[in-house]
Parts: C-alpha cells; structure tokens; sequence
C-alpha cells in the first residue's frame, strides 16, 4: 500500500490537505493524525470495515477497545445514549483536552470499536489539526495510537512512519504531541466513577468534580485473568520496546543502592536526568524527576532510544505514581509487564527529633496493617527488674537509679544520662545491643510473615538499625513546635525540654542520611506523604 504523507502545520493554511485527509476517511480508509497525546490512526467510527482496518494496522487483538474523537460537545448526543450531569461537567472543564469519558453508547456504534461493551470512551480532541479533520470528515473518528500494537506510542511522526508506511493511506505530519502520553480515562458507567488510565489530567483534579472517583486497581497492576478491558491499555502489555525493562521501586538512592548491587543484571538504565552524571552505565533519560510533565514528553520517545541503541536488559527507576506521575507510571510499569525487582515486605526504619511527631507517622503506618517495632517498648523490656542490663545501668550511672523494689526509677537515670553528651553515650553504649537484637529479630519475623515492619527508633543512626533498614524515613518539624510537644507530653518546663533537644543533636546530624524527609505539622499533608510514600515502594494493603 502506498502511503501519503500530508503536512499540516496550519489547518486554515493547508486546507486542501486537511480535506484530502477527511475524503479519505469518509471513502472507509485509515489515516495517521496528530493529536495534542500521541499520533493517532483514525477511521470512520460508525463504518465497521474502516475500523477493522485499523486492527489489521496495528496487529491489535480484537477485544481491546477503541476511543471515539469528536469535534465538539454537540455530537455527543450522535455516540452516546445517556449523558449524566457530571460528563457535561467533565467536558466542559476538559474539553477539548486530554481526557476520555467512557459512557453508554449508541447502538450506532459498531461493535468493533466497543469491543462488544454496551459503552463507549469518547474524547474531543484539542490538536488544531486533529479537531479540523474531524469537522472536514463529517463522522466522527475511531483513532486508537498510531504505533503497532504492544510497542510505545508515537509522539512525532517519525516513530509513525516507522511503524506505519505501507499500513495505513495517509500519515498526517502534525508536530509533536503536546502531552506525549495517551489521554486520561474516566469511565461514568459505573458507581462510583472510576479512574481507569491516567494521564494529565490528574485523579487530583478529577476529584474537584467527581469526588467518590476511584482509581481502578489495573491502573498499576496487572488485570486478573478474565477480566474484561474497559478502557483502551489495560488488559495487554503495552508501550514496550524489544527490550527487557525491569522496575525498580524508591527513590534515587533506593535505585542505585540496588543497581550497585546487581550491576551485572542489566546493560542500560532509563533514568530522570538527574540521575544521569550517577550512572556507572549507558543510560536513557526519561525527563526530570520533580517535572513529571517532562517524563510524559519524554517517555515514549526514551523507550523508542533503548531499541535504537540495542539494549537488551534495562533497569527503570519508578517515578512517583502521584498526579501526573500516576500516568507515566501507568505506562512504565505496562513496558515492563509488570516485572518488579525489588518488591516484597520492607523493614523500614522511621527516626525523627523530639517532639516531631515520629509517632504520628507510625501510627498511620500502623492502620495500614504494619508490623510497628516500638523500641521504647523494647527499652522498657530490656530493664525489667533482675535484667542483665539493668544491673549494669546500675553500675555505670549508680544503685541511686533503682527504686526501692529494684525496678528503674526512669526520671533519675533520665537526669543522669541526658546531663551530657558523654552520658548519652555510656547509656546508649549498654542498651543500644539489646534493643537492636530484639528489634532486628521482631522485624524480621514479620517479613517472615509476608508483613512490612517499621522500627520506630529515636536513635535509629547512633544504633546502627539503619543498616537493616530497606529504606529510612526521619520526621521532622519546627524547634518551637517540638518544645511544646515536649513540654505538654512530658509535663516538663522550657529548659529541661530543651537539654533534650540538644542531647539529640549529634543523631539529627546523623539522621540526614536518611533516604526520606517528613515534615509533621499539618495532620493531612503528612498523610498525603505517607500514602505517596508507600505508592513509590509499592506498598498494597491485599499483601496483608
């Protein structure tokens, strides 16, 4: 088949072009146009032998659903046969935009392009070239991406004529794609609405309008088997390049503690471009960590790279599935076929200064169903009357510290061990072996287990727990907010909380190694970063 190329960079300019695309899919062929996500392979959406040839295009399995590409919000009614209140809300703040609507359709709409669903996912394109062709053609389009099927998505047209001349009739130079991955997708079929692929269009910013919306579990998981897909990318590997991508879960550290590690596993990296003066191999860039919208532009096109250079085995750093990192996490994760190296209950290690509210974070680690190594709990086990270590309290700081039924009078050994730094030290030097012993073997048994543990230790650094720990976490917050914690949870005066502020002072030097920071003053927002914490380890309650 011989394949036109039309450029089109102004619709009004190019107004032959854009008609001859539009003849085109009226006579029932498929043409490759741009669209604002990725280049799209678009046919008469009510014409099922059109549609069919997008299939045979592609190599797409049959039971994979296709979006339909309207002009406007008027030829909604021409698609779908209910239009709740919330869809036109959805539309009106979205659309034209990145976002896909799944709804109940038309009888109208063919089989073929529902996948057999009694919905339909509908989308108003905001590509000026995508939405003039749309009008030309009168119809509106079916138009899954111009890629051939399972391999990342075209954002350029290069990556569509290196996929489709000779499959398709017309390819439609367009420019780039503004987004670089596919639209998100909501589906109002179901209650409450669901999240079933994200993209730009955040969770976050649906919520505003659809506030019982639920992201569904496929979205960073695999389907179960015989699940039916309701939305286009979500039932098959996607996205992915020839290949092996293997995702590795955490922050920078995380990655490169595991890439070091297993350096002989893998001959590239796809990486944030932060990381890349890091990488002790080639690596592949793909945006900058703390711009997620770079991640999309780029994502496709670095998966694309890795084939172009040959990688065979290919370590991912996993960004942060928030916002729009939910999306590109999405299609990352589908590259891989869910292929994860370093998942499995964690041991991590949460330290924090006095008062900062280390217990806060705990606590809410605790609801999600962790194992909570408390080692005060394991101090006070360790000093139970007759206890080895007990008596040798008694020896380094004196008998004054025991009560008269031989048990430990807390407040005289406290007055001793934190009138100094050198006191500190002789205190933590008899009982930091003990509680590590306890804690190590506490924590382990829960991994054991299949459970997560958290060992909840003030001095986590000094005692040398993080080295067990798979990843630490330090909650902080404001000096004068922590004197007052102390001050009211202790019943102490101004001074005596501040001598244990500073008796603290070398472990909150120490504990700037830690591979996460918490700052606990505003009870929601350090939840919002827990729960976005727990997302990058890859953290599910169904483990427990």
């Amino acid at each position: 088949m011989d394949t036109k190329i039309l450029k089109i960079s102004d619709p009004a300019a190019c107004r032959a072009k854009v008609e001859e695309a539009a003849a085109l899919l009226r006579a029932g062929e498929v043409v490759a146009i741009p669209t604002e996500t990725v280049y799209g392979l678009a046919a008469d959406a009510f014409n099922p032998a059109a549609v069919k040839k997008i299939f045979e295009a592609k190599g797409r399995p049959q039971d994979n659903p296709l979006i339909v590409h309207l002009a406007d919000a008027r030829q909604l009614e021409s698609v779908a046969r209910e239009i709740p209140e919330a869809a036109r809300r959805l539309y009106a703040r979205f659309s034209p935009g990145p976002l896909t609507v799944i709804l109940p359709k038309r009888d109208t709409v063919p089989d073929a392009v529902s996948a057999g669903l009694d919905t339909v996912a509908i989308r108003i394109p905001s590509h000026p070239v995508a939405n003039a062709i749309i009008r030309a053609a009168g119809v509106p389009l079916a138009a899954p991406s111009a890629n051939l099927s399972g391999f990342p998505s075209p954002t350029g047209v290069t990556d569509v004529l290196d996929d489709m001349t000779g499959r398709v009739s017309a390819i439609v130079d367009g420019g780039d794609s503004e987004c670089g991955i596919e639209s998100t997708v909501v589906s109002l079929a179901v209650s409450p609405p669901r999240l079933l692929r994200p993209g730009v269009i955040t969770a976050e910013q649906l919520r505003e309008e659809l506030p019982d919306l639920v992201i569904d579990d496929a979205v960073l998981h695999p389907m179960k088997a015989g699940e039916a897909a309701a939305s286009p990318g979500m039932k098959y590997k996607h996205y992915a390049p020839k290949a092996q991508i293997s995702i590795v879960r955490g922050g920078q550290k995380e990655f490169f503690r595991y890439a070091a590690a297993h350096k002989n596993e893998a001959d590239t990296l796809l990486v944030f471009e932060e990381d890349l003066p890091l990488c002790p191999i080639r690596a592949v860039a793909m945006g900058k960590e703390n711009k997620p919208l770079t991640q999309t532009a780029r994502l496709f096109t670095a998966l694309r790279e890795l084939d172009k250079m040959g990688a065979q085995t290919v370590f991912a750093r996993s960004p942060a599935p928030v916002g729009v990192g939910l999306g590109v996490c999405n299609r990352l994760y589908r590259a891989a076929g869910f292929r994860f190296l370093n998942d499995g209950p964690k041991i991590l290690g949460v330290c924090g200064q006095t008062g900062a509210g280390k217990s806060t974070v705990c606590a809410l680690l605790r609801e999600k169903g962790m194992e909570i190594v408390d080692t005060d709990l394991l101090a006070r086990r360790i000093v139970e009357p007759g206890s080895p270590v007990l008596q040798t309290l008694a020896e380094a700081f004196g008998e004054d510290i025991l009560l008269p039924n031989g048990s430990l009078d807390r407040k005289a050994l406290a007055a001793k061990a934190f009138a100094s730094p050198e006191q500190a030290k002789k205190l933590s030097g008899v009982t930091h072996p003990a509680i590590c012993s306890l804690a190590l073997a506490q924590a382990e048994e829960a991994k054991r287990q299949g459970r997560w543990a958290v060992i909840d230790a003030p001095l986590l650094f000094s005692a040398g727990l993080d080295r067990y720990c798979d990843l630490t976490v330090k909650v902080t917050a404001p000096e004068e907010a922590r004197l007052r914690r102390i001050m009211a949870r202790d019943g102490i005066a101004e001074e005596a909380a501040r001598r244990r502020i500073a008796v603290q002072a070398k472990e909150d030097s120490l504990s700037e190694n830690a591979d996460h920071i918490i700052e606990n003053m505003i009870p929601a927002e350090t939840e919002r970063r827990v729960e976005e914490l727990l997302l990058q380890f890859g953290f599910r309650n169904s483990e427990f």
